[in-house]
């Protein structure tokens, strides 16, 4: 039975905190109601996590603490709003006050009061990584700096990495191991970069995501006063994912906890695979020694998967040295081992996942996640899902928010709010088309920074710096700045939903979309409009949440920090997902298809050092963990690679998960079975378990592996001409091999099953 607290909400805390207690597990329950002092719940996969952080925070709320005293973190916006709509049914409408968002959401939320004191105004942009790319991009090129080596994204990946450990550009001069790191890259002059970048961002009232943790820490260290009153007012910190966390969200929440230390962070070290991000695991294996008093709750029952399931991934789990020690369970049913196929390369690898999924479309596309390792992957089974008319998505695509029209739209609001914003400028000057071309840009560009002005600035006032332009030009800029100035007035005056909809029809972006009749233009101009009613969406949001007035500005910090998960659209269309694993990371799916099981891939050829390798296999943990009910492993003994097929061998890691959870079952194809290849690895039939059917041949056949001689004069589909060397006999798994020294293409040893030769006759 549910009680309305709005009935009785000082009378009743007792039997509401006994009606949140109803459905808990006894681990669960006492991570629950343990709420003074520091605390770390290590939360087994499938265990409840979410729940177990709602209830606690409606937990709080029960006992009187105000929902202003509660600051909650996430990774994702989605799992905020989630998590809040569940609280509130839990408790009623005080939920709507509690400070709960992504780090950078509510770092955002506290840094702009106070924005002065970090020399930024209140209205600061916030550069997504399209906007910092093209910065990046901008200042090479102004430099002179070769382009095939300084790309945007390697350089953005080595800045981040140097801000997430909370380095400075004056410390990235100093540090050894970044400076040698940078020259095995050639990236010579990466700390010049670094300081043109943020020196850009700070003239342009910008700061980049990475930044927004960064400036909440300096705010805190930098004001006493500022750091006491945050303190003061958050009295409980809760942190999900923790083991997510880097080493300035460790910072951050460490500084925001003290002096009481009310801090529960939930997490699991076996998930934690996002180290090329910064995620550093220490935060969450260290946890009880930088707050020795911690109590260590365990959540160790899965309600998502089946016995076998759960029984396989905890032995694949223990093979890894440095973790938390736990043990998950299922109640669940014993349920179906997992299988393990061997094809003989992707394409008959991919044709074979389609194949079972057309055999269970009964379940609903839906039902199905096909996971890889690397992005590349997805093309061939992308390729044969078509063949097969099975629909699919691919998550992780480009998302709403990301495409051009969109970002066009947002340039406006942004540049309306922000007149220093020179990336959105750059953006939106040319569209709709004002006669204010390229270079006139390059003119106010250059001019600007000699300057020290905002490219805005420039245009409005050109004769102030002294740039020269002809008096059609001028009127041009000083038109376009005018109308920018007339919005940056509006923008104080109006919602964000009248904003968007006066600047879209004003500046003529809904009238040239309108004349664009093509399939691509009614595309772009619906998207926009879906853009108004994302708007629209969100003033009503707040509205019901007692905010009478939502500027654009708010909208534009909430649409930046959305993260990859947040970005998806619904979609009703039942369909095949296909994406990587660290994409599938909270999410469960009731049949898994895990592709690419090999050495050089997953585990990753990147990955050396011990503590790489056990972050490959927690990326497979995490894999096997999102099924329900199936879990289907496979690899193919040759791929297509960087133009050719190269042999591959079984995953290290097949070996890591026990035999008696994986399938022997005979293939109806065949009842012989293959002697393992390696010990531990599960026999597996010659033909996989679910059949693959085989196309009708048409053309040359292949010529029989006994045909063949050295000397022969052959031909291939990828390589061309060659002649035959010698042949390699496999008596055990008959995977004869042939040595082909071809005409262009060097000495290659093909797998004859499938080398697809034709005879060139002499």
């Amino acid at each position: 039975m549910h009680i309305n607290l709005r009935i009785c909400k000082n009378c009743c805390n007792f039997a509401v905190r006994m009606d949140f207690l109803e459905g808990l597990n006894p681990s669960q329950r006492e991570a629950v109601t343990y709420t003074e002092g520091a605390s770390l719940i290590v939360a087994g996969a499938g265990s409840g996590k979410t729940r177990v952080l709602t209830y606690r925070v409606a937990y709080l709320l029960s006992q009187g603490v105000p929902a202003g005293r509660i600051m909650a973190l996430t990774f994702t916006n989605k799992a905020a709003r989630e998590m809040k709509e569940r609280i509130q049914k839990l408790v009623g409408e005080d939920a709507r006050y509690l400070v709960m968002g992504t780090f950078h959401s509510v770092c955002t939320r506290l840094i702009r009061p106070y924005a002065d004191l970090l020399g930024f105004t209140r209205d600061f942009s916030i550069y997504d990584t399209t906007d910092t790319k093209s910065v990046l991009k901008a200042i090479c090129k102004e430099h002179g700096l070769d382009e095939k080596i300084y790309k945007p994204a390697a350089v953005y990946s080595r800045i981040s990495i140097a801000k997430n450990r909370g380095i400075s550009p004056d410390e990235y001069e100093k540090n050894s191991q970044l400076l040698r790191e940078d020259r095995e890259m050639r990236l010579y002059e990466l700390p010049t970069v670094y300081a043109l970048y943020q020196a850009r961002l700070k003239a342009t009232n910008a700061m980049d995501f990475d930044d927004l943790l960064i400036n909440m820490l300096r705010l805190l260290n930098i004001s006493p006063e500022v750091r006491e009153r945050y303190q003061q007012q958050f009295q409980y910190i809760l942190v999900d994912e923790y083991q997510d966390t880097n080493y300035i969200q460790f910072l951050l929440v460490k500084r925001f906890a003290e002096p009481q230390n009310n801090i529960c962070v939930v997490g699991d070290d076996a998930q934690s695979i996002y180290s090329f991000r910064g995620a550093d695991i220490r935060n969450i294996l260290n946890f009880r020694q930088v707050y020795p008093q911690a109590r260590l709750f365990k959540l160790e029952q899965n309600y998502r998967s089946t016995q076998n399931i759960v029984n396989a991934a905890n032995s694949l789990i223990h093979k890894n040295i440095n973790q938390i020690e736990k043990t998950v369970y299922s109640k669940k049913e014993q349920g179906q081992p997992l299988t393990l196929q061997a094809y003989m390369d992707d394409r008959t690898e991919a044709l074979g996942v389609a194949t079972h999924i057309q055999k269970m479309r009964h379940k609903g596309y839906n039902s199905f996640a096909v996971l890889y390792r690397t992005n590349a992957q997805s093309r061939v089974i992308e390729g044969e899902l078509r063949k097969l008319n099975i629909p699919y998505r691919i998550y992780g695509g480009t998302s709403f928010y990301q495409r051009k029209e969109i970002k066009d739209a947002l340039g406006y609001f942004r540049l309306a709010v922000n007149g220093r914003d020179n990336e959105a400028l750059l953006r939106i000057v040319g569209f709709p088309g004002r006669g204010i071309g390229e270079t006139t840009m390059k003119k106010v560009a250059v001019n600007a920074t000699e300057h020290h002005r905002s490219y805005l600035d420039v245009m409005r006032a050109p004769e102030e710096t002294g740039l020269e332009v002809n008096a059609g030009t001028k009127k041009k800029m000083q038109t376009f700045a005018g109308l920018i100035d007339t919005f940056h007035e509006q923008s104080d005056t109006m919602d964000a939903f009248q904003f968007a909809e006066t600047v879209l029809r004003t500046s003529g972006v809904m009238t040239a979309l309108a004349t664009d009749l093509t399939q691509e233009g009614i595309d772009r101009a619906q998207n926009v409009q879906e853009l108004l009613n994302a708007i629209r969406e969100f003033v009503a949001q707040r509205q019901n949440e007692g905010i009478d007035y939502t500027p654009i500005s708010d909208f534009l910090s909430e649409v930046s920090l959305l993260t990859d998960q947040d970005e998806h659209l619904e979609d009703t269309t039942e369909r095949v997902t296909l994406m990587t694993v660290h994409a599938a990371k909270g999410l469960e799916f009731p049949v898994v298809f895990i592709v690419g099981m090999e050495e050089n891939l997953f585990p990753s050829q990147f990955a050396e050092r011990p503590q790489e390798i056990e972050e490959e296999r927690r990326l497979l943990y995490v894999a096997v963990t999102r099924a329900m009910e199936q879990c289907h492993l496979s690899f193919a003994k040759q791929r297509f690679r960087n133009g050719s097929f190269s042999f591959a061998s079984p995953s290290r890691f097949l070996k890591d998960i026990d035999r008696q959870y994986f399938s022997l079952q005979q293939s109806a194809a065949s009842h012989q079975y293959s002697r393992p290849s390696e010990p531990g690895i599960p026999s597996f039939p010659r033909k996989p378990v679910f059949s693959t059917p085989v196309a009708p041949k048409t053309g040359p056949t292949t010529q029989l592996e006994s045909d063949w001689k050295a000397g022969d004069r052959v031909s291939h589909r990828v390589f061309g001409q060659g002649t035959v060397n010698r042949i390699y006999r496999d008596e055990v798994t008959e995977n004869d091999k042939i040595e082909i020294a071809f005409d262009t293409q060097g000495t290659k040893t093909l797998l004859l099953t499938h080398a697809k030769l034709e005879r060139i006759e002499n």
